[in-house]
């Protein structure tokens, strides 16, 4: 059988790439293993810029259970279990889903599915080939063994990932084999916590904020109160004995015991699980040698892997590869692409694993034990009362530094972003920025004062969204943003000379081919 795209791996990040690609004209074919979604407890949700991009698809409110866009944290948060004061930033780039992993799959199997992607669950890849036309793909199927080529095949199948294994490609890193991470959903007195705050309240030791991880001298301590679930309480500790016994809610109480210092009566979970009871030895930080070969990419976890640093920074990556991907293959796939945008995406979410891993070491570092690591948090603790510290962390934190070279000279500072949060006031009302870019196609936001834009650029007009809107004090006058809801180019002239308009044709020539209508698809 031939077909266009086949995506090992049916979890958050195969089912986005699906999703993105189906919304470019690219039917692709889902191989998960698994014949049900796993119930085991995993991430507990999103934060920073995917939740954004969630929000640009559409699926925010799927997701939170809101019918209100995205807020940030402009409170209270973390960077190494020391305190992140975003009350400092006029505008705070942290962003917050809390949500269970197994919910993200359900949310994005059924947006699949509406979109008609032929997702095949219990259907397993045991080999992978290519020649310089296809991948030949080799599945064990419920109902016997059969063959699939494709043009080209996304590996979204885990850290273990097949692809990458068949692929030959390298996984190098760091493995950490000293740490020991205890968590349980359990409960505590309910006394003890504040219910205006959600503050634990630990007599004889003192306030431990809800969902930031707090360190002592002898590890790590933190009380996770996740929506409609009992709290998630979790203890991380250096240098333990092994142990083959099963996980018990016992061993997590000595466990805390010998983090704080107390005794802490932690009771048996409320309600229908399934419930979190683990013990995890041993982390690994790890990033693919190449997140292509050939005709095959790598996204999410078989791409890279992270130490736990809070925020699941693998699935938070994962879905922006996925973004990033899917309308590139689709280009590619319809003969839309410019030479070299295949091979952006590998330089692109490369970079951006890499500034991933500077988060998790930086953090690993700062939590662990001894008077040493309590001196340098003396210092960054200092550091962290500077508000250009806190926005720099934030950022890292958040992925809001993440910036993709656009191959502009001197760009605009919007220029290889996220696109802003924006209101727009067009002829047809009153819009979010992120309620135009749900149908994953290229935008030009026009604010100029003529609205001039469509009329110079006819060869894009059936490649590319153009949205005309009122001028608005502060923002920028045009943007040219990518299905990924990258900034491709910006101005802020209101009206673009003869630069800014042979600027932006380079831009739109780097990432788009022409086409040849003359009517835009959409204007407002």
């Amino acid at each position: 059988m031939n077909t266009d795209v086949v995506i090992v791996g049916g979890g958050p990040n195969g089912l986005m790439l699906a999703c993105e690609l189906t919304l470019a004209g690219v039917r692709p074919i889902v191989l998960e293993r698994l014949t049900e979604p796993s119930e085991e407890p995993k991430a507990n949700g999103l934060l920073g810029q995917v939740v954004r991009m969630v929000d640009h698809r559409g699926l925010y409110q799927r997701l939170s259970g809101s019918e209100q866009p995205p807020q940030p944290n402009s409170g209270y948060f973390m960077f190494g279990a020391m305190g992140l004061d975003l009350s400092m930033l006029e505008d705070s780039p942290v962003y917050a889903l809390p949500v269970p992993q197994r919910k993200i799959v359900r949310v994005l199997e059924e947006r699949a599915l509406e979109l008609g992607v032929d997702v095949r669950r219990g259907h397993e890849v045991v080999n992978v080939s290519q020649d310089d036309d296809a991948v030949i793909v080799e599945v064990a199927g419920p109902a016997g063994a059969y063959q699939l080529r494709a043009r080209y095949l996304a590996g979204a199948d885990g850290a273990h990932s097949v692809t990458r294994k068949l692929s030959g490609i390298g996984f190098a890193g760091i493995t950490y084999d000293r740490v020991t991470v205890r968590s349980a959903h359990a409960t505590v007195p309910a006394e003890w916590v504040d219910s205006a705050t959600g503050v634990l309240n630990v007599p004889g030791y003192g306030a431990v904020a809800p969902f930031l991880p707090h360190r002592t001298e002898h590890g790590g301590f933190s009380y996770a109160p996740l929506p409609g679930h009992p709290p998630l309480i979790s203890t991380t500790e250096w240098d333990q004995p092994e142990s083959d016994v099963p996980m018990s809610l016992g061993e997590l109480r000595a466990s805390v015991r010998r983090v704080l210092g107390l005794d802490v009566p932690l009771g048996r979970p409320d309600g229908e699980g399934p419930h979190v009871l683990r013990r995890l030895t041993g982390g690994n930080t790890r990033v693919a040698e190449r997140f292509s070969d050939g005709r095959v990419f790598l996204i999410g976890d078989a791409a890279h892997v992270y130490s736990a640093t809070g925020g699941g920074p693998g699935l938070n990556l994962g879905l922006q590869d996925a973004a990033n991907l899917g309308w590139k293959l689709a280009a590619a796939i319809s003969g839309s692409a410019p030479p070299g945008l295949l091979d952006s995406y590998a330089s692109e979410r490369r970079a951006a694993a890499s500034r991933m891993v500077l988060n998790a070491q930086a953090q690993s570092v700062l939590i662990a034990p001894g008077g040493d690591v309590t001196g340098l948090r003396e210092v960054f603790g200092e550091l962290l009362r500077d508000r250009d510290t806190v926005r720099r962390l934030a950022e890292l934190t958040s992925g809001a530094d993440v910036r993709y070279d656009m191959g502009e000279p001197d760009p605009h500072p919007l220029v290889g972003r996220f696109a802003p949060s924006m209101e727009l006031r067009t002829t047809t009302g009153t819009v979010r920025l992120a309620e135009l870019t749900r149908t994953a196609r290229p935008l030009l936001l026009d604010l100029t004062e003529d609205a001039s834009l469509a009329g110079m650029l006819p060869e894009w007009h059936d490649q590319v969204d153009i949205v005309t809107a009122s001028p608005q004090p502060g923002s920028p006058a045009a943007l040219l943003i990518r299905p990924d809801c990258y900034v491709a180019w910006a101005t802020t002239r209101p009206r673009p000379g003869v630069a800014d308009q042979q600027a932006l044709r380079a831009a739109l020539r780097r990432w788009i081919r022409p086409g040849s209508s003359a009517d835009p698809v959409r204007s407002s």
